[in-house]
């Protein structure tokens, strides 16, 4: 199996928590030549996808996790069996662009996630499609529609549409006068909705991370914000922790699942807090490693088998 990742530089990643890395070491151990690749290394040109990438072989060492061989041209159509879609938002026409580009591969070469919908299914938008699985939630860029909105819910959570890692979230309580402010910051700095949000309490007992292969849940993590913290992101200093399954994340993988699975979103997670679906990722999610390591549970061989079957049975 050849197997190109496009990610961003290989040689910046935390080895003992990145997902990709471990998707690449499961594959490896598997036998599959693996190449890295920059989204601003891919090309159309005159009919072929090509990228300018690099053969790498991975290990499990701190400071030598990765050995890069010299560049190389591949033709994604003809030399590569599986492409993974791995570089971290945001999610803006850069990465759409390179999803669309990837999308022309359909039929040739088994792009993971399918790049299609993943461009279609922006992570805090999907969602929506289960209104009785989400918080009581407003996208919108019209002021007076947030207002009430905040009238109504007095606890609120603003947060960027497209932003990821928990930046650019906030929390307004009841009565703070940093709300019209807060709304210029976000319309100044970009042309886009907002996400407004009820403030979920329970998201001081954590924010769980539920992995899904291929529309199936395979496990849990909980993922606790530092104290005086609203974000629960290990970006952001989160701490991880075991956690089990339970009867609302099963409710929400199985409404959520078949969708999933006939979008080719292979390697899902979604966000639950209180009981309650509040995103679904799908571009690069995070949380294998922190799930092997409290579970036992291996999401990447899990992920490698589901495309194995793929490959197998491509229709």
């Amino acid at each position: 199996m050849r197997v190109a990742v496009q990610m961003d530089p290989i040689q910046t990643v935390n080895i003992d928590g990145d997902t990709s890395f471990a998707l690449m070491e499961e594959a490896q151990a598997r036998g599959a030549s693996l190449w890295v690749y920059q989204p601003e290394h891919l090309s159309w040109c005159e009919g072929r996808i090509t990228a300018r990438a690099r053969p790498v072989t991975v290990r499990h060492v701190r400071g030598d996790h990765a050995t890069l061989g010299e560049e190389v041209l591949l033709d994604l159509a003809e030399d590569i069996d599986v492409i993974l879609m791995r570089q971290d938002p945001p999610f803006d026409m850069a990465y759409q662009t390179a999803a669309h580009i990837l999308e022309m591969l359909e039929g040739r070469t088994l792009v993971l996630n399918d790049p299609a919908w993943v461009r279609s299914s922006p992570e805090k938008i999907v969602p929506l499609l289960f209104p009785d699985l989400v918080p009581p939630t407003l996208i919108s860029r019209d002021a007076k529609a947030i207002e009430a909105f905040r009238d109504k819910y007095s606890d609120i959570i603003i947060k960027p549409l497209y932003g990821n890692g928990g930046a650019g979230v906030f929390r307004l309580k009841p009565g703070d006068g940093n709300f019209k402010a807060l709304l210029e910051m976000f319309f100044e700095s970009n042309r886009e909705p907002v996400v407004t949000q009820a403030f979920l309490p329970a998201v001081e007992k954590g924010d769980k991370r539920v992995i899904l292969i291929d529309g199936e849940a395979v496990g849990a993590i909980n993922r606790v914000p530092l104290k005086g913290e609203t974000r629960s992101n290990m970006h952001v200093g989160g701490k991880a922790e075991a956690s089990a399954l339970d009867a609302d994340d099963l409710r929400i993988c199985a409404a959520i699942g078949p969708m999933l699975k006939a979008r080719g979103l292979v390697l899902v997670g979604i966000d639950v807090i209180g009981g309650r679906l509040t995103e679904i990722n799908v571009t690069s999610p995070t949380g294998v490693q922190e799930l092997k390591r409290f579970s036992g549970i291996d999401s990447c061989a899990l992920f490698w088998d589901a495309v194995a079957r793929r490959l197998a049975s491509p229709d």
